[in-house]
């Protein structure tokens, strides 16, 4: 069974390119020279010295022991959320400016849902010097107030999208619309393993860094570089894609992807894809996403605003066809719940999607000798107000 993506730009039966004319050569460009760029020593050597010496990897992999002594089991925690910017986001922005560069692109446009995968573009974009337009859907915009500062002060352009739920998959539409308009002197940074191929393997190959520490890191720490357990959040799914990407030929390894189930996943106030959706086509490759009888997106929901995509990366939506992933479904409640406990056991307040991750601890069946690494994508300095909102409803 393969994993990664074929020739054709598939995951098992999920993935291609299913673009719009107009869109065509923006994404054919970039499908014809991606490969051959990342693999040139000249781009290797500057996209490591980025990762280093601006980034701050590679990002430890620490024991947390007091979350360990209570799941009885070993949990470590490999800590994402201490890259610059706070999150995963910065290795994928990284790679694909330096793409962009080599294309001969002056312009960057990028969509964002819980503003992290925005403030890292914004942050390369003021690194090279180069324009930067945020789509941004306008509740996102009200509920992460703090990025969309963020990425002012960066010198980008927020711009709110108004249509639909104006979450993260009305951001993704207006983007795309921008870059047909733009072709010729605009890349967009897709910020997740999501679009037309090549976006979810580009993006799965600058992530990947994460299961790439990961293995040395447990080698150096346990003498087996294999954990038992991988467990990321998805929305698209990027974190989680660069977290299984190095152990998805590792039957042994159990890759767990957590889904955000909201007030609960029947209650139509939901995000749990795989739970809830069907094989369809979302901006632009062929995945599972949660869609009416005649193909209508239905409205995600999460309390999280990285979490509320209605669909899924290709790369998940194969594994969870062939079964190769676990996929779990955790509430806001269960969610905020853990987010607490993290914060109280181990003095890591983690952002919200990360959360969904440590709640899946409980739906686990855990033995003692079990070595369980949880990818802690993001930190949680951006939710402040929804953690301090939920903690006054709960006192109310």
């Amino acid at each position: 069974m393969q994993y990664t993506v074929n020739e054709k730009g598939y995951y098992g039966k999920f993935g291609g390119a299913y673009v719009p004319e107009m869109l065509y050569p923006n994404v054919e460009e970039l499908r014809q020279n991606y490969l051959k760029i990342i693999a040139s020593p000249a781009f290797q050597n500057e996209f490591q010295d980025l990762l280093r010496n601006y980034v701050g990897r590679p990002t430890p992999l620490g024991y947390a022991r007091r979350l360990s002594d209570k799941y009885k089991c070993h949990i470590f925690l490999k800590r994402e959320d201490l890259n610059h910017t706070g999150a995963h986001k910065i290795n994928n922005t990284i790679g694909q400016i330096l793409v962009a560069k080599q294309l001969g692109k002056s312009k960057i446009i990028a969509e964002t849902g819980a503003g992290q995968h925005g403030v890292a573009t914004a942050t390369v974009c003021a690194l090279m010097g180069m324009d930067c337009i945020v789509y941004m859907g306008k509740h996102d915009m009200e509920r992460q107030r703090p990025n969309v500062e963020r990425m002012r002060i960066l010198g980008a352009t927020v711009v709110p999208a108004t249509s639909g739920s104006q979450t993260l998959k009305d951001a993704t539409n207006e983007a795309m619309r921008h870059w047909i308009n733009n072709p010729t002197d605009t890349h967009y940074i897709i910020g997740s393993v999501v679009g037309p191929h090549p976006y979810p393997d580009m993006v799965a190959r600058f992530q990947s860094v994460i299961s790439e520490e990961m293995r040395k890191q447990l080698k150096e720490q346990t003498q087996n570089e294999l954990p038992d357990y991988v467990v990321a959040c998805v929305g698209g799914g990027s974190n989680a894609a660069g977290a299984f990407y190095h152990f998805l030929d590792e039957p042994t390894v159990k890759l767990v992807a957590v889904e955000a189930a909201g007030k609960g996943v029947h209650t139509g106030m939901s995000a749990a894809t795989t739970a809830l959706g069907t094989t369809g086509i979302l901006h632009g490759s062929k995945t599972i996403l949660m869609q009416t009888e005649d193909g209508q997106v239905v409205e995600p929901y999460s309390i999280s605003a990285g979490l509320d995509y209605p669909g899924i990366g290709p790369i998940h939506a194969h594994l969870f066809d062939t079964q190769r992933g676990i996929f779990v479904a955790v509430t806001d409640d269960e969610a905020m719940k853990a987010g607490f406990e993290v914060s109280r056991l181990e003095g890591i307040i983690p952002a919200i999607e990360t959360a969904h991750a440590f709640a899946a601890l409980d739906k686990l069946t855990l033995k003692k000798s079990d070595v369980v690494v949880i990818n802690l994508s993001g930190r949680g300095d951006k939710d402040l107000e929804t953690y301090i909102r939920y903690k006054n409803q709960l006192e109310n």
